[in-house]
């Protein structure tokens, strides 16, 4: 692999699980206090005026590919390409997070929801059909499409794995400028692992809690002068991940460059990522007695291991989609990258709701509760069934390019973008429909992992719906420089999208129909910023910034929803990128309030989806990374949402003059490593948040947490084996994760991990 620096090593991909804990809504405080310090820090280490700043070299057109921060070897990112073209950090008038693979690595996170959790503000929806659905700052992220692979949207739903993560950035704030539908609370662009000018490989092997096994092999070969191959693999089982699921996954991803750096590069890539795992659907909320009120509805004192369906249970999918790639430099500020993708994804879910039976089945006939709560309470088995396939083709490309024109500076990025979706949904046929029931067996409270099992082949599928969209878009943006230290930003897109949905529909005595529902959406987006930049370690912003959202974002239409108008949001961001005086920390500061203008509701009177709502969220957030000394390295992240309010509403729980479900005041997360020999680093960190309700705002709130993980790293043959150990959730705190108005999935109990990092 790389050259390691002296102090601070890390190993290739891995997995994270949050972290442990005390009790929340007061501890996470602290977290946000810390990380103000650590802000302050930065700034103090800042040069007087009048005192000399170094400049950074500029980068010739030759070595642009290879210039990037090695994300293996520092928690700090100083340059993103979620924007579309490479840009620094300090030019973007929007927040941006970077999860480096260091962090990845070091905190054990092998998937990208726990990823998202080294970002503050992100929450997840646990959905009806079992998905994690994401929010950012109390907007719904992937249920609109928001999740991208290098730039390039990545709309299904899967497991996803870090195995070939270089890094994920999140954008905050509204991004239809750039992405086109959604983007509403921002956007997530995962960062493949690319193939570079060098020979490096490493193997990582991890044994950990409940038969956790993991290997992960990262090889990359210079096979010219200009050329590389890179090439990724991962596998790994586990009886539990520590949360009720056991986990049989497998992934395969191929990277080839050639003409690297030169005036004409071309990249092909593969990816394939093989899912056989299990699924806890979730566990039910529960009162304390019969008596207690609606507000008083807590978790289960259950441990976060149990298991309460079924053995035959299982979430299976595929994901593999192949990419090509062309760069032309015309000059070493102007370059056109153009990408083709083809994706194609399956999966199979046979899962569904734990739930107690009524108060009849159980043992004294009485409802349960905390108070009545046995080893014997009854519980039932429901079947929620996920059966579906999805292709897309997506075809962009992007033109960058620096130059001077009128007696100003200007930094343009324009480009188009082409996208072909289909979306195919599968349902079981009732007995009268020629298909069979399956009868899920009860189970009791005090049995778990009973090991019952039912056939779920004998299933007769149909097929119930079908997407299909083509959509295109095309935008400019121009970054100019007015005077000195000020630049403005100005960008403009506009989008079209034209989609078709069927319901196949069967009733019970087997008689077909179908509906069909088209729409077509016309719609222009837009960005504008204005930065003041005093130095090359200071940048401060001020932006808005709109986004739209279809009915079709789901992929799906009804008579209520095709001939309903996109929804419109808007973003406005105050905000500061400040960098220490050595550059070695970097401090990000934003005041944000993000506005969804006219949100869907169900109109009473008819059965239309009309925009009659509106929602906000107004809030802080900062982070802090980089390194205190060259032994002592952090990264924090923080959120403040102080405000937010449904304005206007449709009648009932999620009613005006409510707080959002799924926003919590404070959120937050600090890791933090000390390298205190040459061979032995360790790090701590912790994660939490306050309270919040779950979808739906069913009256109750699930309580906040904070849970801390540590890490031990020793490097037993110079710049070849290292042997990390890491412990997550440390004083194994119960809390729930992904929330649901019926159930909650359980963050990770106590789980311990040892990893053997191998490079040659």
């Amino acid at each position: 692999m790389a050259h390691k620096p002296k102090h601070g090593r890390r190993p290739v991909t891995q997995q994270q699980r949050p972290p442990a804990a005390i009790s929340a809504d007061k501890a996470i405080l602290p977290l946000g206090a810390m990380m103000f310090a650590a802000s302050f820090s930065a700034l103090a280490q800042t040069p007087a005026q009048g005192e000399e700043v170094k400049t950074l070299k500029p980068v010739v057109v030759k070595a642009t590919a290879e210039t990037e921060q090695n994300g293996k070897e520092t928690l700090r990112a100083t340059t993103t390409r979620i924007g579309k073209g490479k840009q620094d950090l300090r030019d973007i008038p929007q927040s941006v997070t970077v999860v480096t693979e260091k962090l990845l690595d070091d905190r054990k996170i092998d998937t990208v929801k726990e990823a998202l959790k080294m970002t503050s503000g992100i929450t997840f929806l646990a959905a009806e059909g079992g998905e994690e659905d994401i929010r950012l700052r109390g907007f719904p992220l992937n249920s609109t499409g928001d999740l991208f692979i290098d730039g390039m949207r990545d709309p299904a739903f899967y497991d996803r794995d870090t195995f070939n993560m270089d890094r994920i950035e999140v954008l905050r704030g509204s991004a239809s400028m750039l992405f086109g539908r959604g983007s509403t609370g921002g956007a997530v662009n995962q960062v493949n692992k690319q193939a570079k000018l060098i020979d490096q490989s490493q193997i990582d092997l991890t044994l950990g809690s409940h038969q956790y096994r993991r290997a992960v092999v990262d090889v990359n070969v210079k096979t010219g002068d200009e050329s590389a191959l890179r090439l990724n693999a991962m596998r790994t089982i586990a009886d539990n991940n520590g949360a009720g699921s056991s986990l049989d996954k497998k992934g395969f991803a191929a990277d080839y460059r050639w003409g690297i750096g030169t005036r004409d590069e071309f990249e092909v890539g593969f990816f394939y990522l093989d899912n056989n795992n299990g699924m806890n659907y979730g566990l039910p909320w529960v009162r304390p007695n019969a008596s207690s009120p609606v507000s008083a509805t807590t978790m289960l004192p259950a441990d976060a291991k149990s298991y309460w369906g079924m053995a035959s249970d299982y979430n299976n999918g595929t994901a593999t989609y192949a990419t090509f790639a062309h760069t032309h430099r015309f000059s070493a500020d102007t370059e056109l990258v153009t990408k083709v993708r083809k994706g194609d994804f399956e999966r199979d879910q046979r899962a569904g709701t734990v739930r107690f039976a009524g108060a009849a089945q159980q043992p004294g006939g009485q409802a349960v509760t905390l108070a009545t709560l046995s080893p014997n309470s009854v519980i039932n088995r429901g079947t929620q069934l996920k059966v579906q396939s999805m292709e897309n083709l997506f075809v962009q490309s992007d033109l960058s390019s620096k130059f001077e024109a009128l007696g100003f500076k200007h930094e343009v990025l324009t480009g188009v973008d082409f996208a072909w979706e289909k979306k195919i949904v599968l349902g079981a046929r009732s007995v009268a429909q020629g298909g069979v029931t399956l009868t899920k067996p009860t189970t009791t409270y005090g049995n778990t992992n009973d090991g019952a099992w039912i056939d779920e082949g004998l299933r007769k599928l149909r097929k119930t719906s079908e997407f299909e969209a083509l959509s295109g878009g095309i935008y400019a943006q121009d970054l100019v420089k007015v005077a000195d230290h000020w630049k403005l930003l100005g960008g403009v897109r506009f989008d079209a999208m034209s989609g078709k949905y069927d319901a196949f529909n069967l009733s019970a005595t087997n008689v077909a129909s179908t509906s069909q529902y088209e729409q077509a959406i016309y719609k222009w987006s837009q960005r504008y910023g204005v930065m003041y930049q005093p130095s090359e370690l200071h940048s401060f912003h001020l932006s808005y910034a709109t986004s739209f959202n279809t009915s079709g974002d789901t992929y799906s239409y009804s008579a209520a929803t095709v001939n309903t108008p996109p929804e419109k949001s808007m973003n406005l961001e105050l905000g500061a990128k400040l960098d220490s005086a050595d550059r070695r920390m970097s401090t990000r500061l934003a005041l944000f309030r993000g506005v969804k203008l006219n949100e869907r509701n169900t109109d009473p009177l008819i059965p239309v989806a009309v925009l009659s709502g509106k929602r906000h969220a107004t809030g802080f957030e900062t982070d802090v990374i980089g390194k205190i000394t060259p032994r002592w390295e952090v990264f924090g992240s923080y959120t403040w949402i102080w405000d937010a309010e449904i304005d206007k509403g449709a009648e009932g729980a999620e009613g005006e003059g409510r707080r959002p479900s799924l926003i919590p005041k404070h959120q937050g997360t600090l890791w933090t490593t000390y390298q205190f020999t040459e061979k032995l680093r360790a790090g701590i960190g912790a994660n939490g948040r306050t309270k919040m309700t779950p979808n739906r705002n069913p009256g109750w709130y699930s309580e906040g947490y904070v849970t801390y993980d540590a890490m031990a790293e020793y490097e037993v043959l110079p710049e070849r084996l290292t042997v990390k150990a890491n412990l997550i959730n440390l004083s194994d705190k119960v809390y729930a994760d992904s929330l649901y108005s019926g159930h909650y999935i359980p963050g990770f109990g106590r789980t311990y991990y040892v990893t053997a990092s191998l490079k040659f």
